[in-house]
């Protein structure tokens, strides 16, 4: 039996819905609170048992790997100023065993692409697909759940949420049937139907496990909506060939692709930073509910 030890996360999106914030920073390394969107999802990775991080990157994407590879000068600064627990925090971003691989994606011909830039590095063994702007508070995280999955019936699995039906048009959209509570098994996939010819309101989003075999399949596809090379289309094509599983998660995604799902991390997160929690808090309550205290039940 494999297990999941690879994961791959395509960052190289131009974050456009971003500028200019993200006309020389990914947008995967905006941060919620003091720790980057990218690193959520690789620290998801990890507490899932992946050991090799696999960044595709566009060419101003040289921040991703600088923020996970040694900072020696800032190291000796903060050790220099005795500032050691942020040293510490520093130093250990990633687990010594993790292995990260970054490769170019030279052009952005969408995520089907940069999926199969990573073939060279994932080679012949399943791999999970994380995207950074997908962030999830779980626990267990939803890689972890869906390797569980994968574990047992040793089949791709998307990760998929209810969204309303007037969205479709944003997801890749799943028609399945049930197997139990949180799985099904996957009949059909396509990439951001309007509402209308939209087989449920059952989105992807931002999860997969997949086989090697889509690999095969992505370099068969034509380029699909936006003249890209969808991954939607390429698992709508395995299922000629391979189970498909559908896995609704437990936990609350962000979609900080958007501003508004941004903001609404930013707030979430910070409640409950060990830093920050109780002051931020404290301001929420002053700031908006402080005339509410003058109104009596």
């Amino acid at each position: 039996m494999k297990r999941v030890t690879k994961a791959v996360f395509p960052a190289a999106g131009l974050g456009t819905r971003f500028l200019p914030a993200t006309k020389a920073t990914p947008k995967e390394m905006l941060p919620i609170v003091d720790k980057p969107l990218i690193q959520y999802a690789a620290e998801e990775a990890v507490a899932a048992g992946i050991t090799d991080l696999i960044f595709i990157i566009g060419r101003t994407k040289r921040a991703i790997s600088d923020h996970f590879d040694k900072a020696y000068e800032l190291e000796v600064e903060l050790e220099t100023r005795g500032k050691l627990q942020a040293l510490a925090e520093l130093r250990n971003l990633l687990p010594s065993y993790v292995n990260c691989i970054y490769i170019r994606q030279a052009e952005a011909l969408g995520l089907g692409h940069a999926v199969l830039c990573a073939e060279p590095a994932v080679n012949d063994e399943p791999f999970a697909v994380i995207l950074a702007d997908d962030l999830i508070d779980a626990e267990p995280g939803v890689v972890k759940q869906m390797c569980d999955q994968y574990d047992y019936y040793q089949s791709s699995i998307v990760g998929v949420q209810t969204v309303d039906p007037s969205e479709t048009g944003s997801y890749g959209i799943v028609a399945s049937d049930p197997m139990s509570e949180r799985l099904s098994r996957v009949t059909r996939i396509v990439e951001k139907p309007k509402p209308e010819n939209a087989p449920s309101n059952r989105a992807v989003v931002g999860r997969y496990i997949l086989t090697p075999r889509i690999f095969q399949h992505l370099r068969q596809i034509e380029r699909g909506a936006g003249g890209e090379l969808q991954l939607t289309d390429a698992i709508q094509s395995l299922l000629k060939e391979q189970q498909v599983l559908a896995y609704a998660f437990e936990g609350t995604r962000y979609d900080c692709g958007s501003k508004f799902g941004y903001l609404q991390a930013t707030v979430e997160y910070a409640m409950k930073h060990p830093e920050v929690a109780d002051e931020f808090s404290t301001y929420l309550r002053e700031r908006f509910c402080g005339p509410c205290k003058l109104v009596q039940p």
